[in-house]
C-alpha cells in the first residue's frame, strides 16, 4: 500500500508585478515606446497626461478620510489596500523629460518596397501562366532574408498540387530575376545563377560548377590541376566570384538599414560624466481621474464595477512604477559602468577594463539577472562613438608583467596580427599563440582558438589567398 509523506522545501514565485518589472526593464528605447502605447490602447485607467500635471494627492486624501467609516463594504473591499492605491500621488504619472535647450533630429529614413513585392512585380515580365505565378509566389515567399528557399521544392510542389519537375522550372525562373541567385537552395547554386546571369568567364563558372569544395576550403593547387589554367588565370577567375552575392536577399541597394537608436546619452560636462535616458520621446502617462474618482465614490458602484476599477487602476500603477524604476535603474548601471571604466572614457577603448555582470550587481546591490536585463540590447551614445552595454564587460586575463588586461584587448591584438599577416602563408592558432606570448599576453593555443571563432575569423587554411 503507498504511503503518504509530507516535504518541505522553498519555491521562489514571481509576482505579476516583478514580472511585469522584468518584461518592461530589458525593452529598448523604441520597445519601451511602443509597449507604452500599448498599455494605453488597452487600459483604460491609463491615459496620455498632456498638460503633465499630477492630480491633487492632498484633496484625494481627504476624500478617503471622509469614505473610511462606511462599514458596508467591509467584507468585499477587505483585501484592498487603499491607503496604497490612493496616497501616492505621486506614482500617478510619468511626465516627459525634455532638454529645450537641444534641438530635435529627425532621422530621414528613405521610403522603400517591399523586397519580395519588387520581385513580384518583375514575375510579369516573365510570362508565366497563372499557376507559374502562383507557383512563384510560393516560392517567394518561403525565401529567407538572405534570398535562399528554406522548404524543399518537394513540398512546394505537393502545396501546390503540381509535379516537381514545374516547381524546378519555375524556380529556375525566379533566380534570374534580379538580384539573381533568389530562391536557390545552397551557395554553390546561388553562384552559378549569377554567373550564369552575368555571362562571361567560363573558367569561374567550371571552377564553382566542378570543383567548389576544393574552392570553397581554398585547396587551390588542386584547383589549378583540375582545371589546367595558370596561377594567372585562376586569379582572375577568383576575382570574379569575389564580386558575387553570397546573400543576394540582403544585397538589394533599396533595403532600408538597420538604425540604432541609443538608449542611454553620455556627455562629459567641467570633467564630470552626464547620463541622461533618451526618452523624451516616450508620452507622458497618468491614471485617469476619472477611474480614481470612481474609487474614491467606490460605495456607488456594484461590486463587480469596484473590482474591475480596482484591477485597472492597480494595473496602471504597476506599469507607471515599472517604467519609472526601469528609468532608475539603467541610469545607475550606466552611471556604475562609467565609475568603472573611467579610463576608457577618458582615453579611448585600449583602456578597458576586466568587469563582469557581477561587479556592477554588487556595486548597485541588485540581482545579476537584473544587469543581464539592462544591458541587454540596449545602446549608449559617448562623446566619441555609440557602444553596446554589453561592450564594456569582459573577462580579464593577467599579462607577464603582472598587469591586468581585459580579453578585449587581447582579441583586438589578435586581430591586428591576422590583418597583417602574409594571405600566402597565414599562421595556424599555434603561431598566433606564440605572437602573443611574445606582447606578454600569456595565452594558450585553444584560448587562441576560442577568441578566433569569437571574432568570425576563418582558421588559417580558409584564410588562405592565392
Amino acid at each position: 500500500m503507498p504511503s503518504l509523506q509530507q516535504t518541505q522545501r522553498l519555491i521562489q514565485h514571481l509576482s505579476p508585478q516583478q514580472i511585469l518589472q522584468s518584461s518592461v526593464l530589458q525593452l529598448n528605447s523604441l520597445m519601451i515606446e511602443a509597449r507604452i502605447l500599448e498599455e494605453l490602447e488597452q487600459n483604460p485607467a491609463l491615459e496620455l497626461d498632456e498638460e503633465e500635471l499630477a492630480p491633487d494627492g492632498d484633496e484625494q486624501s481627504e476624500s478617503e478620510e471622509d469614505d473610511a467609516d462606511e462599514d458596508e463594504e467591509a467584507e468585499t473591499e477587505a483585501e484592498i489596500d487603499w491607503d496604497e492605491l490612493l496616497n501616492s500621488p505621486e506614482d500617478y504619472n510619468v511626465a516627459r523629460i525634455e532638454d529645450h535647450s537641444k534641438e530635435d533630429i529627425e532621422l530621414q529614413i528613405p521610403a522603400s518596397e517591399v523586397f519580395v513585392e519588387k520581385l513580384s512585380q518583375q514575375l510579369v515580365d516573365l510570362e508565366l501562366s497563372e499557376k507559374d505565378l502562383k507557383i512563384a509566389d510560393e516560392i517567394l515567399g518561403n525565401v529567407n532574408n538572405e534570398g535562399y528557399l528554406v522548404v524543399d521544392p518537394v513540398l512546394v510542389a505537393d502545396r501546390m498540387k503540381v509535379s516537381g519537375d514545374r516547381v524546378e522550372q519555375v524556380r529556375r525562373q525566379v533566380m534570374q530575376l534580379n538580384p539573381p541567385g533568389i530562391g536557390a537552395l545552397d551557395l554553390q547554386e546561388c553562384l552559378l545563377a549569377q554567373l550564369d546571369f552575368a555571362g562571361g568567364s567560363s573558367l569561374a563558372r567550371r571552377m564553382i560548377a566542378d570543383h567548389f569544395a576544393d574552392f570553397a576550403n581554398r585547396r587551390y593547387n588542386r584547383v589549378l590541376q583540375a582545371l589546367g589554367c595558370t596561377e594567372e588565370q585562376l586569379q582572375q577567375a577568383i576575382e570574379v566570384v569575389s564580386h558575387l552575392n553570397p546573400k543576394p536577399g540582403s544585397g538589394d541597394a533599396s533595403v532600408v538599414g538597420e538604425y540604432i537608436v541609443p538608449d542611454i546619452l553620455v556627455d562629459e560636462v567641467n570633467g564630470e560624466w552626464i547620463v541622461t535616458l533618451n526618452d523624451s520621446s516616450l508620452p507622458s502617462m497618468r491614471i485617469s481621474p476619472v477611474y480614481l474618482n470612481m474609487m474614491i465614490g467606490r460605495r456607488h458602484y456594484d461590486t463587480e464595477t469596484r473590482q474591475f476599477v480596482r484591477r485597472k487602476v492597480e494595473a496602471a500603477r504597476w506599469f507607471i512604477q515599472a517604467v519609472q524604476q526601469r528609468r532608475e535603474t539603467i541610469l545607475r548601471v550606466m552611471s556604475t559602468i562609467i565609475d568603472r571604466q573611467d579610463d576608457f572614457f577618458h582615453q579611448g577603448n585600449g583602456q578597458l577594463k576586466p568587469m563582469v555582470l557581477r561587479d556592477i550587481a554588487e556595486d548597485i546591490g541588485m540581482d545579476i539577472s537584473t544587469i543581464s536585463r539592462v544591458t541587454n540590447g540596449k545602446y549608449v551614445q559617448t562623446p566619441n562613438a555609440i557602444y553596446e552595454l554589453k561592450y564594456f564587460f569582459s573577462e580579464g586575463m593577467t599579462t607577464d608583467q603582472g598587469e591586468e588586461v581585459s580579453t578585449r584587448i587581447i582579441k583586438e591584438e589578435l586581430q591586428k596580427i591576422i590583418d597583417s599577416e602574409d594571405k600566402q602563408k597565414p599562421y595556424n592558432d599555434e603561431v598566433l599563440a606564440r605572437l602573443l606570448n611574445e606582447q606578454g599576453y600569456p595565452v594558450a593555443r585553444r584560448t587562441v582558438a576560442k577568441y578566433r571563432e569569437q571574432l568570425k575569423l576563418p582558421v588559417a587554411r580558409l584564410r588562405r589567398e592565392l
